[in-house]
């Protein structure tokens, strides 16, 4: 499979991080602006084990769908309430609300070009309960 990059990456990003139930998310075009990367993907999770969950589905998921794409650094996963990893293209920031609200990333970088999410890969895919009819009926 091909290597993604740019705003590919950022939807399967996306994809990944929402298998995991992750939380307020946020994407901000950092390409018009001398940024650390193209991209910031921002999340959140209830929960360090939350956190983690997402951190891994993203690891794992780009790992097996671009033959070995891995992050250049990941940061904060053992001590987390803010994991960062970083994907060159795009740096994905996964926070407790708390540190989200305490550093405010969107804030501090106001001048990037929010992304509006596509309805397609914000959508959680639900499968109807079939009932079984009851003995004798």
């Amino acid at each position: 499979m091909a290597l993604l990059g740019g705003k590919k990456l950022v939807d399967r990003i996306i994809e990944l991080a929402l298998e995991k139930k992750a939380l307020n998310i946020k994407i901000m075009d950092l390409r018009k602006l001398s940024g650390p990367s193209d991209f910031f993907v921002i999340v959140s999770g209830s929960s360090e084990p939350h956190l983690r969950a997402i951190s891994d589905s993203i690891y794992d998921g780009l790992k097996k769908q671009t033959e070995r794409l891995l992050p250049l650094h990941v940061d904060g996963y053992y001590t987390p309430d803010w994991i960062v990893m970083d994907y060159f293209d795009v740096i994905v920031h996964i926070f407790l609300d708390r540190k989200r609200s305490f550093y405010d990333i969107e804030e501090l970088w106001s001048d990037a070009k929010p992304v509006t999410l596509r309805k397609k890969s914000t959508q959680r895919k639900t499968t109807p309960v079939k009932r079984k009819k009851a003995a004798g009926k």
